[in-house]
């Protein structure tokens, strides 16, 4: 059976086969969870992500999880909002879409989210919320491999809101 959960904690604790890297895109570390992510990780997570040649927005890369619970590691860098004009919507569509295609391929059975984008790259946290649930739901509708999605949510605020979109989607 196919789950879609939403917790609050620390995804860098999760015990799952890929979390997802709210990433930049030099995928070589930085604030926020993608920071998180590279201290617990390691320097060995560095270092590949140094053999990657970086990211485009929108698009997502995958590395071993190194000393994180989880297996593998999606990069992925979402948009950073400048008002909705320039593809900010689509943008943040594909990097759910690509990480979980990433998950797919893989075969990742289960794979854990950060709230992409809505961190220091301010993008609204209802609308964000509304386009990661309808992203994540369509793919579990279709997907093979990939059985249980758990939102990882920071804080109560970014929880409620996925719950508040989860119940409407």
């Amino acid at each position: 059976m196919k789950s879609f959960k939403i917790i609050k904690g620390d995804i860098t604790t999760v015990k799952v086969d890929a979390i997802v890297n709210a990433a930049n895109t030099s995928l070589l570390g930085g604030g926020g969870v993608d920071g998180a992510i590279h201290r617990a990780a390691g320097p060995e997570l560095l270092d590949e992500c140094r053999t990657l040649n970086g990211c485009a927005t929108g698009e997502a890369k995958i590395t071993k999880g190194y000393k994180l619970p989880a297996k593998f590691v999606i990069h992925t860098p979402g948009p950073i909002w400048q008002g909705g004009h320039h593809h900010e919507t689509r943008l943040l569509r594909n990097c759910y879409e690509n990480c979980l295609e990433l998950a797919e391929e893989y075969k990742c059975q289960t794979v854990a989210f950060p709230s992409i984008s809505t961190g220091i790259y301010h993008f609204p946290l209802d609308q964000a919320a509304s386009i990661a649930v309808r992203c994540i739901h369509k793919f579990l509708s279709r997907s093979e491999q990939v059985k249980q999605i758990i939102m990882v949510c920071f804080d109560d605020r970014t929880k409620e809101a996925y719950e508040k979109a989860n119940a409407v989607r």
